[in-house]
């Protein structure tokens, strides 16, 4: 995530919890007495959310010191400890809640994405996050996914053309939507923005064996989503689509979505699509437990 967008969400952490000052600490601790608190990691999982933890520090207090002993990305168990901070106690006191409610969640999330990719890593497809994350932690919940080793649907709605079955609908059917969106970005990139609209991607979400075939018949997709289809029904689907690639020479990507579990998500692998949608990798994760603990002298 961008540096300065990060440090504008930071600053409305702080002012939702401090405000006009932490009472609390203020009333009981000394301004200039130093200290050190340590993240002790109290779960099994993934680590996530070190380097925005680095900002939030050094943010709002660049005199705080970080000893850091482990990163983003590492698998972490009880006991381990992801870094020491040294500064002011009033700082460190004052940072510790907004600290730990990033990175317990990023961690959730990361360790979530984990668990999903591990059960399908040995099928070559790979699972993806969706739309479906906290309003104004996107990018991060994002970036958990991508550490966890999950995949990175669109951002949002700026960097892909993904045509749901409302906007099918509307449009009045499969080529309806199809047309008007390869119309759109040809129009787009040559009205002067053409490193921005001519190689966006295009997807169109699928009820049925009937829409799958239009969708191919049309030549324009880069990306089918077969929407709740059953395990079995995905297995066919995967057929006609790739005997289809055979005349038209070239590749078709796959996507299967729609109340796809933990439980579930091999079965859809296994029958030969690229990609699994899962929104619960950042909307029904469990946030890692981990502390922020004073260190004694």
């Amino acid at each position: 995530m961008d540096k300065q967008e990060l440090r504008k969400l930071i600053a409305i952490w702080f002012e939702e919890d401090i405000r006009d000052g932490d009472h609390t600490s203020l009333s009981c601790i000394p301004p200039t007495q130093m200290g050190c608190q340590q993240l002790i990691i109290k779960d099994t999982g993934v680590l996530a959310g070190v380097e925005v933890a680095k900002e939030i520090i050094n943010y709002f207090d660049p005199e705080c010191r970080v000893e850091q002993f482990l990163h983003d990305g590492d698998h972490v168990k009880p006991g381990d400890i992801a870094f020491k901070v040294y500064g002011k106690e009033l700082s460190l006191l004052q940072i510790e809640r907004t600290m730990l409610n990033i990175m317990q969640r990023m961690s959730g999330v990361a360790t979530t994405a984990h668990r999903y990719q591990s059960l399908i890593e040995d099928t070559g497809c790979h699972v993806l996050d969706t739309r479906k994350t906290t309003p104004g932690l996107r990018y991060l919940e994002k970036e958990a996914v991508a550490l966890g080793g999950g995949m990175n649907h669109r951002i949002g709605l700026f960097d892909m053309i993904l045509l749901k079955d409302n906007h099918v609908d509307f449009a009045g059917g499969i080529t309806a939507a199809l047309t008007r969106a390869r119309d759109y970005l040809k129009r787009k990139a040559e009205e002067g923005q053409k490193e921005r609209f001519l190689n966006m991607k295009i997807e169109i979400e699928v009820r049925n064996f009937d829409e799958i075939r239009e969708a191919l018949a049309t030549n324009i997709p880069d990306r089918i989503m077969l929407d709740n289809f059953t395990p079995e029904k995905t297995r066919e689907a995967v057929v006609m689509i790739r005997e289809w690639e055979k005349t038209a020479g070239r590749h078709m990507e796959i996507e299967s979505s729609g109340g796809i579990t933990i439980d579930t998500i091999r079965s859809y692998a296994e029958q030969g699509v690229d990609f699994v949608s899962v929104g619960a990798l950042t909307h029904s994760y469990k946030s890692l437990d981990m502390s922020f603990k004073a260190v004694k002298n």
